[in-house]
């Protein structure tokens, strides 16, 4: 979800009060005439020219972005998208095992709902591609066990009531990507360090069928894969952007 200030109504303001209208915004809301994304894997850009796979990276991550994971990291959320005007990804978990990476699991997710951006902006509706720490989770869902700080709030991660039926349980689970956040605080905290103009609140949550304002979406049971994994004391991280951006 991607909390940046579309589709906020005075009305709303008026309804959850300042704070929320900081911390709350329309990732998952409807564009006008916008078509729904369609679930399904990304598919790889590998050629037959295409050098080896290094097997002490995570897999379609070039040394660039690779080089910005910390050392410490154990656990690596990959998110795969189909093409840099994509809506459509995949996301993969990886656990750090000896030597290498192994894969966990895998779902079909959505991003922003026109692509990615290697310099996001508030409302581009992309998503930003890079490495980003994940360190808080909550919703308006119980926690499912979640080893990450979980804050569970039925009011401040309540969609909007005229968002459409198919979007009013996107925040059910939410997970904060730590883009141009403070790190550690809830993801509702509306603290935007880099500036307004920068945009924020991007996360991890439930999925709607269609692309997102800048955040990625997916299916519940991925979520609830990943609040019961994720574990702060392995420095989990999450890299995404387009596979070609990914694999520079």
């Amino acid at each position: 979800m991607h909390i940046d200030s579309e589709r906020r109504s005075t009305r709303w303001a008026a309804a959850l009060g300042t704070l929320l209208l900081t911390t709350l915004s329309a990732c998952g809301t409807a564009s006008s005439g916008s078509a729904p994304g369609h679930h399904g894997p990304a598919a790889s850009t590998a050629s037959g020219s295409a050098p080896a796979p290094d097997p002490v990276r995570v897999p379609g991550v070039g040394r660039r972005l690779y080089a910005r994971i910390p050392a410490q990291s154990r656990q690596v959320v990959a998110v795969y998208g189909k093409g840099r005007e994509s809506a459509e990804s995949e996301v993969v978990l990886y656990v750090r095992q000896g030597g290498g990476w192994h894969r966990e699991g895998s779902w079909a997710a959505h991003n922003g709902r026109r692509g990615w951006t290697l310099d996001h902006h508030e409302d581009d509706k992309r998503s930003p591609v890079g490495v980003f720490t994940l360190s808080a989770a909550g919703g308006t869902f119980a926690d499912p066990g979640s080893k990450l700080p979980y804050d569970h709030n039925t009011y401040a991660y309540a969609s909007p009531k005229e968002w459409p039926e198919a979007y009013q349980h996107d925040f059910g689970y939410v997970i904060a990507i730590d883009y141009n956040r403070v790190q550690g605080t809830p993801p509702r905290d509306g603290a935007r360090p880099l500036g307004a103009a920068k945009g924020g609140g991007i996360w991890l949550h439930l999925d709607h069928g269609s692309g997102t304002s800048a955040c990625v979406s997916m299916p519940k049971s991925a979520m609830v894969t990943l609040l019961r994994t994720l574990d702060p004391a392995r420095h989990p991280v999450v890299v995404m952007g387009d596979r070609a951006d990914l694999g520079a």
